[in-house]
């Protein structure tokens, strides 16, 4: 993989370790070594781009949204990304410190974009919650792996390897979870959703309903599940 920058520079200097082509920079290591074969491969990276973490972990995310954390070799994950091993240990110690930092980026990231949906100022709370589901059922189900959710792809994976990844998730699906609750309190109080016992148990009835439909979704590579979940949950949202 190539990820270029622009240069005016048109002459090559061979075996220098960069080249110049057309308008095309490119500076690579080519003495780096995969770990799984011991054949050198060329690793190319761009100069403009200097924060090799974030690429790492963009890298990660979209394999393990594919393959799952223990499906995903350190191999494929440098190869992919086209960086040195010595990078990777730069910035992370172990395999497991990888993943919590892969399961952070992927929290933060979500929860923005949840709080962003939740909180759109021109909605009411119960056109805000479908909103948020009928986004769910379109990227668990969509072309891009990065933007489907880690935590059905990895909660029973990752509960048998590392409590530390466990502990990152389960944060993650309380805040998910309360902002659910939130948002269905603000729709009782905006008058687009019907009185209702408890908003933090129906909050939680919803999450598992999707999870569920999500795991269902994965195996038969169809959205049949989670098109009947967001039926049932329009049902479950009380009306006024």
């Amino acid at each position: 993989m190539f990820f270029h920058s622009h240069s005016q520079a048109t002459d090559s200097e061979p075996g220098s370790g960069f080249w110049r082509q057309g308008q095309v920079l490119q500076i690579c290591d080519l003495q780096a070594l995969d770990d799984r074969s011991n054949r050198p491969y060329s690793l190319c990276m761009d100069k403009r781009n200097p924060d090799t973490q974030t690429h790492i972990l963009s890298t990660g995310r979209r394999l393990t949204a594919l393959n799952g954390y223990a499906g995903v070799g350190l191999s494929e994950l440098l190869k992919e990304a086209g960086v040195p091993k010595g990078s990777f240990y730069h910035y992370f110690q172990s395999k497991e410190a990888y993943g919590c930092a892969l399961l952070k980026d992927f929290a933060n990231d979500y929860e923005e974009k949840l709080s962003n949906t939740l909180n759109h100022p021109g909605k009411d709370g119960r056109s805000r919650l479908l909103a948020y589901f009928a986004q769910w059922r379109k990227q668990q189900t969509g072309d891009i792996p990065e933007e489907r959710c880690l935590v059905v792809k990895l909660s029973a994976e990752v509960a048998e390897l590392s409590p530390d990844m466990s502990e990152i998730l389960e944060h993650s699906v309380k805040f998910i979870v309360d902002r659910l609750a939130d948002t269905l309190r603000e729709g009782v109080a905006d008058g687009s959703i019907g009185a209702h016992k408890d908003s933090a148990e129906l909050a939680g009835t919803l999450y598992h309903l999707w999870l569920g439909a999500s795991l269902v979704a994965g195996l038969s590579r169809k959205n049949t599940a989670l098109t009947s979940a967001l039926r049932v949950t329009k049902v479950l949202i009380p009306v006024v």
